[in-house]
């Protein structure tokens, strides 16, 4: 009974604790997005509350990101409070050992990144994603429009006047393949319809070796190295499906199976999946190599200490997942492998710091 009162009291120590740096974070996220989204709109005629929804919308998948650095510096916050309050030595005495308050943290960790995961990243993903389509529907970029459907690429570009629409059955490396492109005026007149069955797209002037273009008199040309302009490349094209942080778990799933279906690259949404299942294991092996490090070290250091540490060792943990992350973006090594080697490295990390736990 004494031990399920000293469960409840950690557990709740610890959630508030985090809590409260959480409500810190979410507050600098919020003065540093006030910032950038004010500087983007200052040259544009929106109505002053419009940025302030904006930094509203896209605060919590900020967060959300976050979170690894928060439970790191929470964990030092829930041992320095205490310290300080003398409850470590009075656990103690009532037997309760630091494996036993290690364990109770963990469980709670576990279990906070699982909600955080499963309704957290949700509610975030879909404000993220009211955020870029009102965000987009303000900036120059509005008029240029691409989508992944299941009849394939879908493009809606303006130039010169013309608005375009391309629809490319599947995408390679610089490379779109059995296009169709309709070109129309203003008043959505035909202009004229052009037929590839490949064209390059490294460079906003398309180029297609063949080209059958039919004009708004039904005439149809034959044409070798057709140059097309555009807004688009690849690199644009590429950069529209680059903020993952913005679909559902059901979103990402749809979009996986549209980007196999037109033969587009699906290595950074297996990354942003992995990632997400791995994540719950991300926050509890920070809780734990961060809980360890507080009970080993001297109690008697200053505060600043502590906080200096936590700092300098969650720049460390972001540049060795950082690290990690490059090299199975650019397929160096399994996508499995670059998301889980990081968590067992601090796995094995902590495990040193474990052997010795029950001394202190």
């Amino acid at each position: 009974m004494i031990l399920k009162v000293y469960q409840n009291h950690i557990i709740k120590k610890f959630l508030s604790t985090t809590l409260m740096v959480t409500f810190v974070f979410f507050g600098l996220v919020i003065i540093m997005s006030t910032f950038e989204e004010v500087t983007f709109f200052s040259e544009t005629d929106v109505n002053i509350y419009f940025p302030i929804l904006l930094v509203f919308l896209n605060s919590f998948s900020i967060l959300f990101q976050l979170f690894p650095f928060i439970f790191l510096i929470g964990i030092q916050f829930f041992f320095i409070n205490f310290i300080n309050s003398n409850e470590f030595n009075a656990f103690k005495s009532y037997g309760l050992s630091n494996i036993k308050i290690l364990k109770i943290i963990t469980l709670s960790a576990f279990v906070s990144g699982v909600l955080i995961l499963t309704l957290f990243y949700n509610f975030a993903a879909i404000l993220k994603f009211k955020y870029i389509e009102l965000k987009n529907a303000e900036s120059n970029d509005s008029k240029y429009l691409a989508s992944v459907t299941e009849n394939g690429l879908w493009i809606k570009d303006e130039y010169n006047e013309d608005i375009l629409f391309v629809n490319a059955e599947k995408i390679s490396k610089n490379k779109l393949h059995n296009i169709e492109i309709i070109v129309v005026n203003n008043n959505f007149s035909i202009i004229k319809k052009i037929f590839s069955d490949e064209i390059n797209i490294s460079k906003n002037d398309w180029v297609m070796s063949q080209a059958l273009i039919t004009d708004k008199y039904g005439k149809t040309s034959k044409e070798e190295n057709y140059i097309f302009n555009t807004n688009f490349n690849y690199q644009k094209i590429n950069n529209l499906y680059s903020d993952l942080s913005s679909l559902t778990f059901m979103g990402l799933l749809k979009h996986r199976k549209d980007y196999q279906l037109i033969n587009y690259s699906v290595i950074d949404l297996d990354m942003h999946i992995a990632n997400l299942f791995a994540y719950p294991f991300y926050l509890t092996v920070i809780t734990i190599l961060s809980s360890i490090i507080m009970i080993n070290i001297p109690h008697q250091k200053p505060k600043i200490f502590y906080i200096s540490g936590g700092i300098i060792f969650s720049v460390i943990i972001y540049y060795i997942t950082f690290f990690f992350d490059a090299l199975g973006r650019n397929e160096q090594i399994p996508i499995l492998l670059s998301v889980w080697l990081p968590i067992l490295l601090l796995l094995i990390l902590s495990s040193i710091g474990v052997v010795k736990l029950n001394e202190k």
